[in-house]
């Protein structure tokens, strides 16, 4: 039996303001999704979706925010000058940074940036 990505949740705090911040990143997601509770986006196979706290304890039946850097959401961009351009865009909209731009050792330029909610979310390109 084989199994397939087709899905990554993030649990947030206040839906509108973690929808700006990957609005921030380039995706079209419409405002009138700021008010709903479970909200789904797929640009390119695998969705990616956020739930209110409460519909997380809805289906966990409790929620405890974690501590630590758990996993990691990196997206690719076109280019290392592109890059650079999303970071400060991200960062002007008032969102933090965990790292500026650097190129790391393994040959791609890298970002990385705190989402609303705190998890650490990383750029690159080759």
């Amino acid at each position: 039996m084989a199994v397939k990505l087709d899905m990554v949740g993030i649990v947030v705090t206040d839906m509108k303001r973690s929808l700006d911040f990957y609005r921030a990143l380039g995706f079209e997601i419409p405002e009138a999704m700021n008010g709903e509770a479970h909200v789904e986006i797929d640009e390119g196979g695998v969705r990616l979706a956020f739930d209110t706290v409460e519909v997380a304890e809805s289906v966990y039946g409790e929620w405890k925010q974690a501590d630590g850097h758990r996993i990691e959401l990196a997206f690719l961009c076109e280019s290392r000058e592109s890059l650079d351009r999303l970071y400060d865009t991200v960062l002007e909209k008032g969102y933090a940074s965990h790292k500026a731009p650097w190129d790391a050792f393994w040959g791609q330029r890298y970002a990385i940036l705190y989402d609303a909610d705190g998890n650490l979310i990383s750029l690159f390109a080759s």
